[in-house]
């Protein structure tokens, strides 16, 4: 059976630039239920991972975050107005200051070696990219999820029933 390298298991994935619209790179979360994005640089090179938690910590107010027996006493009307904290945003301004280089692996990595990676940076995708002497060239990313998808298919414990 032949290896199966990063650039088999790569699938495309919504991705935003650092300058992208905060608001926007929301909604794109929201609607399509990413766990987070990646996020590139001006050159269209892999900066980050904005994980969807991230954001949601940009919502909430500083003080609710600070003590969250507050959120009990926050109405609906207020609540409704978190999104407001995103205008005029860019993506850029809602990434972690500690955010770390997102995890990359090379196109001929094998699947095991892009598990190794996921597991020991704890991130949700790895981006696949090729190293060239004008910069890195995005191929796409790869899911936890797919990765997961893909080991457990191999293994033959794959089943199509839930809770099978």
């Amino acid at each position: 059976m032949p290896t199966v390298r990063a650039r088999d298991l790569t699938v495309e994935y919504e991705s935003v630039c650092v300058d992208s619209d905060a608001l926007d790179a929301a909604r794109l979360m929201a609607e399509h239920k990413l766990p987070g994005l990646l996020v590139l640089d001006e050159r269209g090179e892999p900066k980050a991972i904005l994980p969807a938690s991230q954001m949601i910590k940009v919502l909430v107010p500083a003080y609710v975050i600070e003590d969250p027996t507050l959120a009990a006493v926050v109405d609906e009307q207020h609540a409704d107005r978190l999104c407001q904290a995103l205008a005029g945003r860019r993506v850029g301004d809602c990434l972690s200051k500690t955010a770390a280089p997102p995890p990359i692996v090379d196109p001929d990595d094998t699947a095991l070696e892009v598990a190794a990676l996921m597991a020991q940076v704890r991130s949700p995708l790895v981006a696949v990219a090729e190293k060239a002497k004008d910069g890195t060239h995005l191929l796409g990313v790869i899911t936890a999820s797919h990765l997961l998808h893909e080991l457990l298919g191999k293994t033959g414990t794959l089943s199509s029933t839930p809770g099978a």
